[in-house]
């Protein structure tokens, strides 16, 4: 498990890097984006991985790693957004966001650690295929459940979705960090 840590780690530093970096760059622009735009970020993503995925071949530079940190990065700002509570026009200083940030990797991670624990790491015999589609699957509950006006009888919420799609996206770079995928 410390081996896992690390990595996981590693693979979250490369994304936050990114993310304070265009946070540096462009601010919070991303605080105008509903629940349902940040899905859809998600979306495009996923999707673009799973048609390179399917077509072996790509026209555009970035790659399937770029795409999943590019994930990870719009799951966390889901998180930031539920936590904040609304989409606003306003511009967070990027001390603030860092802190935001580091709480959302934070739930994620302790989830991880946890289904590991019971799970046995099951995901590091999974496919890159599998992590695109298991991502696609969690954006379609979102969807579903927002569609139910944020409300589920028996099933985990939105904010649990956002944290699974984190941690879809960590294995991922983990196992391409491995040359597994």
């Amino acid at each position: 498990m410390t081996q896992t840590n690390q990595q996981y780690d590693r693979a979250v530093a490369q994304s936050r890097d990114i993310f304070l970096k265009k946070t540096a760059d462009y601010g919070t622009a991303w605080r105008v984006l509903r629940t349902i735009s940040v899905v859809d970020q998600i979306f495009i993503k996923a999707l673009r991985i799973r048609t390179i995925q399917d077509l072996q071949t790509q026209k555009i530079g970035d790659d399937i790693a770029s795409e999943f940190k590019g994930i990870l990065n719009y799951a966390v700002i889901g998180l930031i957004q539920l936590e904040i509570g609304h989409a606003a026009v306003e511009d967070l200083p990027v001390a603030e966001v860092e802190n935001l940030y580091a709480k959302a990797i934070q739930f994620a991670k302790t989830t991880m650690q946890d289904k590991n624990h019971d799970y046995g790491e099951a995901w590091r015999e999974m496919s890159q295929q599998s992590f695109a589609d298991l991502i696609l699957m969690k954006l379609m509950r979102i969807k579903q459940i927002l569609s139910n006006d944020g409300k589920t009888l028996i099933s985990e919420g939105i904010d649990a979705n956002y944290v699974d799609i984190i941690n879809y996206a960590v294995f991922a770079l983990i196992l391409i960090e491995e040359g597994k995928h």
